[in-house]
């Protein structure tokens, strides 16, 4: 699983490391932010993109994981 570490970044660019991230993958992607508007904005790239996308809540943001 490939793992990108947005936390701290600012928009766009947590969206923009996620779409790298899934361009160049067929494997699962666990994306890491830090703001509830960015993980809304990642879970809405994956489905846009006909991905699966689950998150959890960790202790300084979030977990996407896209499958």
């Amino acid at each position: 699983m490939k793992i990108v570490d947005a936390r701290g970044l600012s928009c766009p660019e947590p969206l923009m490391l996620t779409a790298e991230a899934l361009k160049n993958s067929d494997e699962s992607v666990k994306i890491l932010v830090t703001e509830p508007h960015q993980k809304m904005n990642v879970e809405k790239y994956a489905k846009d993109h006909g991905r699966k996308a689950a998150s959890t809540e960790s202790g300084d943001g979030f977990e996407i994981v896209i499958e």
